[in-house]
């Protein structure tokens, strides 16, 4: 290959890289964080700049089982085991808290997933990570079906010991019957998504 070749091919990689980047910056990354690729290279580059979690604490990974949480639910009483009380069927956790747009935006799209896979299909869970009050308050006005559980946000919460040390929110597991980690989510599910990412 001759040197003049060479370098045009360089330049034509180098500019493609370019716009990339400028796409990603200008319009967002939109549907790449809708591949399990794109998930994956967000969670390790979020991973890198996190906090040291406190001293024994664990942090699910992918492949393998949960660390046990046990957790009270929205209107108190007796707490839950999770995964352990959801065992036998798969599981999408969502962590999510009442002051969150993005997390308030996706709750519709997540009661009708619920609602459609019924008592066969995958299980739906939220922890909010928030003040019980408020919490309360806020699904009197955007109600679901669906259990939602209560941990304290910090250094050691539940969104933390499920692989977001980051705690970007909303941010959501996907279960194995067995209670192994399958899939993270950082960010909304767009319309219509949950139904792929539970399945692929």
């Amino acid at each position: 290959m001759k040197q003049g070749t060479t370098a045009v091919l360089l330049v034509a990689l180098v500019a493609g890289g370019l716009g990339v980047v400028a796409s990603l910056f200008g319009t967002g990354p939109g549907p790449l964080l809708q591949t399990e690729l794109g998930q994956r290279a967000l969670n390790a580059a979020l991973a890198v700049s996190a906090p040291k979690p406190p001293a024994g604490v664990t942090i699910a990974h992918r492949g393998e089982r949960l660390p046990p949480l046990a957790l009270a639910g929205v209107h108190g009483g007796k707490r839950v085991d999770v995964p352990g009380a959801y065992a036998g069927r798969p599981l999408i956790i969502n962590i999510w808290a009442s002051w969150c747009a993005p997390c308030i935006k996706e709750m519709p799209e997540l009661q009708r997933f619920a609602a459609q896979q019924g008592d066969n299909g995958v299980q739906v869970v939220g922890i909010a990570l928030d003040d019980a009050d408020a919490v309360r308050a806020f699904l009197e006005q955007v109600p679901v079906s669906y259990p939602i559980l209560l941990d304290t946000p910090g250094p050691a919460d539940a969104g933390v010991r499920l692989g977001n040390p980051k705690g970007v929110l909303p941010y959501s597991v996907l279960v194995s019957e067995d209670g192994r980690l399958l899939k993270q989510r950082i960010g909304p599910f767009v319309d219509g998504e949950i139904e792929r990412w539970s399945i692929e």
